[in-house]
């Protein structure tokens, strides 16, 4: 797959925890930067469906409520 890349200035810890990240938690972060970066919603109703949209595409990704947390509360 040939997608397009982006480049994220960041710190030199937090690049050097993302480089040394399992696969699996870099995917949940390009996840999180994919469904932080849609259009907003014109509607309640479309607000509500994204909602459950993103939910659901982060379960299926194995994003629980504990990591979620842990991610939120990193102060790295």
């Amino acid at each position: 797959m040939n997608e397009p890349v982006i480049m994220i200035p960041t710190d030199a810890v937090t690049a050097a925890r993302y480089n040394t990240a399992p696969d699996d938690v870099r995917d949940k972060i390009l996840l999180m930067v994919r469904l932080f970066l849609q259009p907003e919603p014109s509607s309640p109703e479309s607000l509500l469906q994204l909602m459950n949209r993103v939910s659901a595409e982060a379960q299926a990704k194995g994003l629980t409520p504990e990591i979620l947390e842990e991610i939120l509360n990193d102060d790295t």
